[in-house]
């Protein structure tokens, strides 16, 4: 078997856009690290949300070998991933009017705290709302969009705007309307989007800044080890009682 010319052209595109956000994108994220490092620092908590497959990247910081033990999802139910059944129903939640400020009253978000939400187009209802009552309710926001959406789509909030005009930080992804990255003269559709790898990329890089933020402090990053290198569990067992009151997928 030969070389696929098409999975070739896949990784020469994530890697155009992995390198675009690297050298566009360093201030937003430095600057995301350092509000996730005041946060860890000063007592506050950290939370990441995404709706449906953006829930991927944000889920690929939480309870994560090598990343930060204090960041907790915060789940939307229903909106977290393709396993609600019809899956149909998670698209049809994103749009429903009310349900973030729901799920950040009932939620141990506080002032102080971090909130990353993450939202591709960053137009609809659950995203927006979600970014502006988090703020209301004094917490940093973190937005991980793709910024040409809101001059491709219309918003799909009743105020007309998008996440990115509700965050204290914008990470853009630089996605393309529509998340693809390959088009073939026989298919009509385009196909293989980019977005999970950009997107968890930048959620990493993030994470990255921050524990750089926190050492230049003085602060031991509250990291995680694997479980399954030797040692492991002992250093998470430290770690887990050292932040428990700050750690809430335990519960």
């Amino acid at each position: 078997m030969g070389e696929s010319k098409l999975a070739g052209q896949f990784f020469d595109a994530a890697i155009g856009l992995l390198e675009k956000v690297r050298d566009e994108e360093a201030a937003s994220v430095a600057a995301a690290g350092a509000a996730i490092a005041e946060a860890v620092a000063s007592g506050g908590r950290l939370f990441a949300f995404g709706a449906g497959h953006s829930s991927l990247a944000a889920q690929d910081v939480v309870y994560r070998a090598g990343g930060l033990a204090l960041m907790n999802l915060l789940a939307v139910p229903g909106a977290v991933g393709v396993d609600v059944m019809p899956a149909t129903l998670g698209s049809a939640l994103e749009r429903v009017d009310g349900l973030a400020s729901a799920v950040l009253d009932s939620s141990p978000a506080r002032a102080g705290d971090v909130l990353v939400i993450i939202s591709l187009s960053g137009r609809n209802a659950l995203p927006v709302e979600m970014a502006m009552n988090a703020r209301a309710l004094g917490l940093t926001v973190i937005g991980v969009t793709s910024v040409a959406y809101a001059t491709e789509t219309r918003s799909r909030h009743v105020s007309g705007t998008y996440l990115k005009d509700h965050c204290d930080i914008v990470l853009d992804s630089k996605i393309a309307v529509g998340d693809a990255e390959l088009t073939h003269e026989a298919i009509e559709a385009p196909f293989a989007p980019a977005s999970t790898v950009v997107t968890s990329a930048l959620m990493q890089a993030m994470m990255a800044a921050a524990v750089e933020e926190l050492v230049a402090r003085g602060v031991e990053p509250p990291l995680l080890r694997s479980g399954n290198v030797d040692g492991g569990h002992e250093w998470n067992g430290r770690v887990m009682t050292e932040y428990g009151d700050r750690v809430f997928y335990r519960h």
